[in-house]
């Protein structure tokens, strides 16, 4: 199984991340919406890897890169997208969004903000003029997901932590997540991080206008923003972000079918 770890690398290319990924049969492609900054074209890459055997499959979305300047979240995308094209029991049950690079301009410049200024990630749901968010705000407002997975790095952390929202089952999808990354990295244990009241590397409150799902939206999705260290070696932290998802959609599945059988 390919795990691109031999290929991970500083590049911020973005052609180089997604064309590899169009190749594979299983995975849809769509560039979502296009906008111009500074005369040049852009879009955003979605891939879509659904359960055919599913007549009402589990929507997930998961978001990368709306900080420029974390790729590990994009490359495990790439990695995860892979393993799910590979393993067919891991993707069981679910219709999974992946939106890899959520910011193409600060992706290929290396940046947290976009090429217009704009930490993208407090522009959600506040009329925001940037396109990128709109374009996510639209997916986030018609896809409906089930749940919402985003993927961070914090080069102020020297552990894995995770923020939680929603969905009432959230933490306890989140904890065995972080378990099992914790294996590779460390959790952030401390009782305050990045600013945040913390318990257990879990946080239970959020930066206003971060990505995630519109208010009053129903069903209600449960909300994860999992954090790796940003000062990690890169290949880790992809580890430890594959991990994470794999975690996720395992313990979900799980619980749902608990559920489902109460």
């Amino acid at each position: 199984m390919e795990t691109g770890a031999a290929n991970h690398s500083n590049s911020r290319s973005i052609e180089q991340l997604i064309e590899p990924l169009r190749q594979i049969p299983s995975l849809g492609f769509e560039a979502v919406g296009a906008f111009q900054v500074a005369g040049r074209d852009y879009f955003l890459p979605r891939f879509v890897f659904r359960d055919t055997s599913s007549s009402d499959p589990i929507r997930i979305g998961i978001f990368a890169a709306i900080h420029g300047d974390e790729p590990a979240g994009a490359l495990a995308i790439a990695d995860f997208l892979r393993e799910l094209a590979q393993d067919g029991e891991l993707g069981s049950d679910y219709s999974i969004h992946a939106y890899p690079i959520c910011n193409p301009t600060g992706f290929e410049d290396g940046t947290r903000f976009s090429r217009n200024g704009r930490d993208l990630n407090r522009e959600f749901w506040k009329n925001s003029s940037e396109s990128e968010v709109q374009l996510l705000e639209n997916e986030l407002r018609t896809r409906r997901f089930n749940g919402i997975i985003q993927l961070h790095a914090d080069d102020t952390s020297d552990g894995l932590y995770g923020f939680v929202r929603g969905h009432t089952l959230t933490e306890n999808i989140l904890r065995p997540a972080l378990l099992e990354s914790g294996k590779i990295l460390p959790r952030n244990v401390n009782a305050q991080i990045d600013g945040f009241a913390a318990r257990d590397g879990i946080i239970y409150d959020l930066y206003e206008g971060v990505l995630g799902a519109p208010a009053k939206i129903q069903p209600e999705p449960f909300e994860i923003v999992f954090e790796t260290p940003g000062l990690a070696p890169l290949d880790l932290q992809v580890q430890a972000l594959v991990v994470a998802m794999r975690s996720i959609l395992t313990e979900y599945r799980r619980l749902i079918s608990f559920a489902q059988n109460i």
